[in-house]
């Protein structure tokens, strides 16, 4: 049994690896902000499908849920309690996947992915630091490929073209996070995330936005005419793979090259992998899906590429399945009934 700390665990995805580490037996802590990017009550209703009583919250006083989970709402920017907290627990693994989400949003408030993804992210670099962890796994995005029209995705791509703010601070982690693994022989592990989806989703999701709108018989708006494509991939299928990631810890690579350098592996024990389905879907095919789900008929609104957006995310995930035997199983149409019974059940539709 492991001690971890989870951040980001009222998130989506947080949420289903913190369940996920606790059935497995661990002693597991989970750390949020709980800030208001969206609904704070589908926060705490994970929080509450965890085990905890969401009225004892208080910021920086860690609670307990009846079957040994912890929490503590803080927030990664302020140093001085994430690294006494880091120091008073002894963490053995830390998960980071707490960050200020959304691409389009942070064309919109730019300082707020400042002060949470770089900010809080070197808090968490310096609080590994100190207390030498075994092992982290921090989350990447797709979105670092930018300009790159090279599909499938691969590790070993450029990443210096980033057409986000949300995705040039994806970048910086991941360099951040190689300084200190060379620095400190710190194990450090990037996860690049492709388009999860499944249920407790969040709001600012298509598939969560798409539901929303198709029950309430509204039109839903579809980017780029719909010429787009994603590599949907299943929330279990992704904590599966970051546990299994966890528990397998970053390693200097023997065969690097300083020569021809490769931007995935290093002589510091650092990895970047890409966690992805490996199946691209066509948007239009996405839509269809769900409207078998629902039962119902979209009314589209197309609309042109939004600002930040890229049209095709397409993962090679070959590297992830050598490291640790990674394979996705989730079919995208049982995923999609899978949210759409997750979504009708808790918004009582």
């Amino acid at each position: 049994m492991a001690k971890i700390l989870v951040t980001g665990s009222a998130g989506f995805i947080g949420h289903h690896v913190l369940k996920m580490l606790h059935q497995e037996g661990h002693e597991v802590l989970g750390l949020d902000s709980l800030n208001e990017y969206y609904d704070v009550n589908l926060k705490l209703g994970r929080l509450n499908d965890q085990g905890f009583n969401v009225s004892e919250i208080e910021y920086g006083k860690k609670i307990h849920s009846a079957d040994g989970l912890s929490f503590i709402k803080l927030d990664l920017a302020d140093r001085p309690k994430i690294l006494s907290l880091f120091e008073s627990e002894r963490f053995e693994y830390v998960v980071n996947l707490a960050a200020q989400a959304g691409v389009r949003y942070s064309i919109e408030e730019p300082f707020a992915y400042v002060s949470s993804n770089l900010d809080g992210f070197m808090n968490i670099l310096e609080a590994c630091r100190q207390i030498k962890v075994k092992h982290l796994v921090f989350a990447s995005s797709s979105s670092v490929y930018g300009m790159n029209e090279a599909i499938p995705f691969k590790e070993t791509h450029v990443t210096d073209h980033p057409i986000s703010l949300y995705a040039a601070t994806k970048k910086s982690n991941e360099l951040l996070a190689h300084s200190y693994a060379h620095l400190y022989n710190i194990p450090m592990t990037g996860l690049r995330f492709f388009t999860v989806y499944g249920p407790w989703g969040r709001p600012d999701m298509a598939i969560f936005l798409f539901t929303k709108a198709i029950l309430k018989g509204e039109a839903i708006k579809v980017f780029n005419e719909g010429k787009m494509e994603r590599d949907f991939t299943y929330v279990e299928d992704v904590a599966s793979g970051v546990l299994k990631s966890l528990f397998t810890p970053a390693r200097p690579e023997p065969d690097f090259d300083s020569k021809n350098p490769k931007t995935s592996i290093s002589t510091a024990p650092y990895r970047i992998y890409n966690i992805g389905n490996s199946k691209p879907v066509n948007l239009l095919s996405f839509i269809d899906a769900l409207e078998e789900a629902l039962g119902r008929t979209a009314k589209k609104d197309f609309l042109p590429l939004q600002a930040g957006d890229v049209v095709s995310t397409f993962a090679d995930t070959s590297k992830l399945e050598e490291w640790i035997a990674y394979k996705p199983s989730k079919d995208l149409s049982e995923g999609i009934k899978a949210f759409v019974s997750w979504y009708k059940s808790y918004y009582n539709e």
